[in-house]
């Protein structure tokens, strides 16, 4: 238990952090379009790379550091893409929560772009496989009731989120709500692809 308990705190407070993710599966929520599909995608890929770094697999992207670099560079490059997008549909849509509810788009389309969002940025590499998969070695023999618990963070975590962001259906009523959202959003994409390059 004392080792569920770590990995499920230290996982929260990893992925608890505003970042391009999130900030995806909140507008998501907001918009009830695909959540469940979306929070998911997001929480299985966590999982994935949870339980890659408690078995070991940073060991692997120590041995090779141009994925890093890929990963870096090119989750930089779509990152950049996306905030120029969420840019400009907060300097033009005019939408209310409503007219965005009837306009959900393509479950396709949001998956691509919770895949994307999640697989190449490396932060989540460093937060789930390197840093999670180090602190595991402080658990010998418990290293799966460490990986549970922060596994079960993140699947706790998304399905809040994206389930929880129905409380703030009033506000999102009003267009202005929904441009500030996408300016927010648009700033956090393009913090963390600077964060990226300024790293490299």
């Amino acid at each position: 238990m004392t080792a569920f308990t770590a990995g499920f705190g230290l996982g929260l407070s990893l992925i608890i952090v505003i970042g391009a993710q999130n900030a995806f599966v909140l507008r998501q929520g907001l918009n009830r379009a695909h959540v469940f599909a979306v929070c998911l995608v997001c929480a299985l890929s966590d999982a994935i790379l949870i339980i890659a770094g408690v078995s070991g697999f940073h060991y692997l992207v120590d041995a090779f550091p141009r994925l890093e670099a890929a990963a870096r560079y090119g989750g930089a490059a779509f990152l950049a893409a996306y905030g120029a997008r969420s840019f400009w549909v907060a300097a033009r849509a005019s939408q209310t929560l409503q007219a965005a509810e009837r306009a959900k788009g393509k479950l396709a389309a949001a998956v691509a772009a919770c895949l994307a969002l999640t697989w190449l940025n490396p932060h989540v590499y460093l937060d789930t496989v390197v840093l999670l998969g180090s602190v595991s070695t402080q658990y010998p023999g418990a290293r799966p009731a460490f990986a549970a618990g922060a596994v079960g963070a993140s699947f706790a975590f998304f399905f809040g989120l994206g389930y929880g962001a129905r409380v703030l259906t009033p506000l999102f009523s009003r267009p202005v709500a929904w441009k500030i959202l996408d300016a927010i959003i648009g700033a956090v994409m393009w913090s963390v692809a600077a964060s990226l390059l300024i790293g490299s």
